[in-house]
């Protein structure tokens, strides 16, 4: 199982980062080991070699079928659920890394920095599209986000990884997130929505 991810896909969000707003020129994709998933109400545990872990909250979609090379106007057919994530990062060490042009991987791909919450038939949403999601920390909402504001939609970013990867039933793409990161910290309580419908919830430890 490959967890994919998608970073820089929301301008506002590299407005947020990077002091303007910007469109990359093709998908940015990094990936997480497959230790970073984390699931069913486990808690997360805050590293203590970071000293400002963030949440960025985001639509992931589930691959269904062996899908190599997919053109766009097919790639509908190779996800069959989606739900809300949280692609935790290590932002002290991503400025520090990022500055040198180091790669991703400690900063993004650590123990449990994939959570991930209830799978959802994409059937049940008339336009994936045109979702929106947000998260909510100890009752109040720190983080919403429509699916609409994407820069790259799903189906493009499903097509630009197959012609890279080979993907395999049961990877996972984070399909990136909104303006609105913050910090977590210890005894937080995370719930996350799709529309109205809570699929995530747990607790930083």
């Amino acid at each position: 199982m490959k967890i994919f991810a998608i970073g820089m896909n929301y301008l506002q969000h590299t407005a947020e980062l990077d002091g303007s707003a910007y469109k990359p020129e093709a998908p940015v994709i990094f990936t997480k080991a497959d230790s970073a998933l984390l699931k069913d109400h486990k808690p997360f545990f805050i590293p203590d070699w970071s000293k400002q872990v963030d949440y960025e909250t985001e639509i992931v979609i589930r691959i269904c079928r062996l899908g190599k090379g997919i053109p766009e106007r097919f790639a509908h057919r190779y996800y069959d659920a989606v739900t809300l994530g949280i692609d935790f990062t290590a932002r002290d060490i991503q400025k520090e890394m990022r500055a040198k042009g180091m790669p991703w991987d400690l900063f993004k791909g650590f123990d449990g920095s994939a959570a991930i919450g209830e799978w959802i038939p994409k059937e049940k949403f008339l336009n994936l599209q045109a979702l929106h999601f947000h998260l909510d920390i100890n009752g109040h909402t720190v983080q919403q986000g429509m699916t609409s504001d994407m820069v790259f939609k799903i189906d493009e970013i499903v097509s630009y990884i197959s012609r890279f990867f080979t993907l395999k039933t049961g990877d996972i793409i984070y399909t990136g997130t909104p303006a609105g990161i913050g910090p977590v910290h210890i005894d937080d309580h995370l719930e996350g929505y799709i529309e109205e419908r809570k699929v995530l919830e747990f607790n930083c430890k």
